[in-house]
């Protein structure tokens, strides 16, 4: 049967990179090989653009779960090139529950969302507080991408450290947080590893990315150094 489902899975394995699959495949342990086709992200955002000039694109959103992780991405480009700011929300309360692993969660961002920062606010408080791993994840992603820069309030962080998770994937991106925001607002966050405010592995790996990052000074990373939690 010529399905729309089995016409996108044609496509995209028409696009298959073995050697690719492989490489990506260690780097996402939460998802079982045998659902990553091996599609490279720049061909994939390529088809993306084209499928979302079709009339599939639209019913294409609504055939979830899907079963391969470019689906997904797919998916979550279709998103991302939305410019209606509640639309795009609806579709990302729709997908964010099916979403499995920090790759499809992460590469999101929808443009439109730039526009809308008081909106968009409320919706991260809401992800934040939803008590599933992607949809938290993203929901502080959200806040790194947008809110670190002129959209910067002192409560923001105060709320990723009140975060408290047994995930990986939060922690890592509460980590990711606060070594961005350490490049972005360093007097203001700096508080926050001086007074040991976050879990001891988000802390020290947080100190890490920073100290890893060239946004950061050779001597705010000394002094980084020194508060590293034994």
């Amino acid at each position: 049967m010529d399905t729309l489902e089995k016409r996108v899975q044609t496509a995209l394995f028409a696009m298959q990179d073995l050697e690719y699959k492989a490489f990506h495949s260690r780097l996402m342990p939460t998802v079982d090989p045998d659902r990553i086709i091996g599609v490279r992200t720049p061909q994939l955002r390529k088809f993306s653009r084209e499928f979302a000039k079709s009339q599939d694109a639209a019913a294409f959103l609504d055939l979830l779960p899907h079963t391969y992780y470019e689906e997904n991405n797919l998916h979550g480009f279709l998103i991302e090139g939305m410019k209606d700011f509640g639309q795009a929300i609806a579709a990302l309360d729709a997908f964010l529950p099916y979403v499995d692993n920090w790759a499809t969660c992460d590469l999101i961002s929808p443009k439109i969302f730039k526009k809308y920062p008081q909106e968009l606010f409320e919706k991260i408080r809401q992800w934040m507080a939803s008590g599933q791993t992607y949809t938290i994840r993203f929901g502080i992603g959200m806040l790194m991408r947008f809110y670190l820069d002129e959209q910067f309030q002192s409560e923001y962080p105060t709320m990723v450290a009140a975060v408290h998770s047994g995930e990986y994937y939060v922690n890592m991106m509460i980590a990711w947080y606060f070594a961005t925001a350490l490049a972005k607002q360093y007097d203001a966050i700096l508080p926050y590893f001086q007074q040991k405010m976050l879990e001891p592995w988000t802390h020290n790996k947080a100190i890490q990315k920073a100290i890893e990052s060239n946004r950061i000074t050779v001597e705010q990373k000394v002094y980084l150094r020194t508060l590293k939690m034994k």
